[in-house]
């Protein structure tokens, strides 16, 4: 497959895999018996909307579920995040439980730089819109975020300020770290999503017919989860071979 082949992309990480729940504490539950460390994003817990699976570094894992009014509130999530939220937003509401979303962490100073030379490029996305979170212990975090208007693309989030992430992280189950995300592409996504994805690492590019999260591996997992406690997310040990470069189109190399 080949495709025009964009302007080159800083350095990008990934930040964290989504996970659509539709009943965020019983998600919180089964994330728990399978052996997983899992903190509320937001207080009071009982109104929390996000929940964080951490790990000693890298990226995370987010549990989120939408209000129920959710899927009647496209214009205003528009007016208020940015053209082509409401998009990503109906899409969230609207869908099965497992993965709908990657975020892609991004610097705070250069975030809004990078939305004007992303539209230049082809790949339009909403404003940068600043947020902070009341957290569990009572404290603010903020952070900030850009959406790309299409509504299936990576989206861009920087660090938390002052930073969430616990002091101590350790599962039950063993697992210590992502160490790969599978996104599956759809062939006219791809020059954005390399645009968007840059070198991020541990980031594995597969033609696919819809532009989703197929699959997340988890370095030092001991054994098979019960998928039946996951929600939808696909969550499998990490293999031992190397990763190859982001490929696309049954294997062939875009790098």
């Amino acid at each position: 497959m080949t495709e025009p082949s964009p302007r080159p992309s800083l350095s990008r990480r990934c930040s964290h895999v989504l996970v659509r729940v539709h009943d965020l504490p019983r998600a919180v539950d089964g994330f728990r018996a399978a052996g997983f460390q899992v903190a509320y994003a937001t207080a009071p817990e009982r109104k929390a909307l996000h929940a964080h699976v951490w790990f000693p570094e890298g990226p995370v894992i987010e549990l989120v579920t939408t209000p129920p009014v959710a899927r009647w509130m496209r214009l205003a999530v528009d007016l208020r995040f940015g053209r082509g939220a409401g998009e990503r937003m109906l899409r969230w509401a609207g869908q099965e439980e497992g993965f709908c979303d990657l975020a892609l962490l991004v610097e705070d100073v250069e975030l809004a730089d990078l939305t004007r030379e992303l539209a230049a490029d082809g790949v339009p996305c909403g404003r940068a819109v600043r947020w902070r979170r009341r957290r569990p212990d009572g404290n603010e975090t903020h952070f900030a975020f850009s959406y790309p208007r299409s509504g299936r693309l990576p989206f861009l989030v920087t660090a938390y300020d002052p930073p969430q992430h616990p002091a101590d992280v350790r599962h039950p189950n063993g697992a210590r770290a992502i160490s790969r995300i599978v996104l599956g592409v759809r062939p006219a996504d791809l020059p954005a999503v390399r645009r968007l994805a840059g070198d991020a690492p541990g980031l594995r590019l597969e033609e696919a017919p819809v532009t989703a999260v197929r699959d997340v591996h988890l370095a030092g997992l001991a054994e098979p989860l019960d998928r039946a406690l996951l929600h939808g997310a696909v969550l499998v040990p990490a293999d031992t071979t190397p990763m190859p470069p982001i490929t696309h189109d049954k294997g062939s190399s875009t790098s």
